[in-house]
């Protein structure tokens, strides 16, 4: 991805996912070859594994408030727009909740591809400076600004949702500054 990163968004991603990183031996994270003696597996089973999982999640959370919102979309990337459409009516902080987990799926298909330097546009939920590093190990960004670390001096680790739950925030706080 590029400059014009945030033109990418969610469904945009995950329509890349099944594109590009589906496929076997394509994309960064290459997964262990086959032996000569066994068939190769047609797809890579970890993106499918995530592009099923977030399927899944948006189906779930949107039948929980919307029981009677009708069948998905047989394409992933368009179960997004059909949470929306269904969770319309919801107040303004289920709403909240919905968009960050969109916004949170975004990071989780950007991450899956790879693309780690996601993270570093992201503002840390402390302190506000742009010095968040994604940890793979550790599943979580750190925060590198000396200044947001615990009364130990050990840096702040951030949840992918706690920093959708925070882009979210800023963004609607900036939308009523705006207004």
């Amino acid at each position: 991805m590029s400059a014009g990163d945030d033109d990418y968004t969610p469904a945009s991603r995950l329509r890349l996912l099944q594109a590009e990183f589906l496929q076997p031996g394509r994309g960064q994270h290459h997964e262990r070859a086959a032996k000569a003696d066994t068939p190769s597996v047609p797809i890579r089973i970890a993106i499918y594994d995530h592009i099923r999982a977030a399927v899944d999640e948006v189906t779930e959370h949107t039948r929980a408030v919307a029981p009677d919102a009708g069948p998905r979309p047989e394409r992933a990337d368009m179960v997004y727009d059909w949470m929306r459409e269904h969770t319309a009516h919801l107040d303004a902080e289920r709403q909240r909740a919905r968009e960050a987990l969109i916004y949170r799926h975004g990071l989780e298909h950007a991450l899956a591809m790879g693309e780690s330097k996601v993270i570093r546009r992201q503002a840390c939920p402390g302190c506000g400076t742009w010095g968040l590093f994604w940890r793979r190990d550790r599943e979580a960004a750190v925060c590198v600004n000396r200044f947001c670390a615990d009364d130990d001096g050990v840096s702040r680790t951030w949840t992918l949702a706690q920093i959708a739950d925070d882009h979210i925030a800023r963004k609607e706080s900036s939308a009523r500054r705006a207004t």
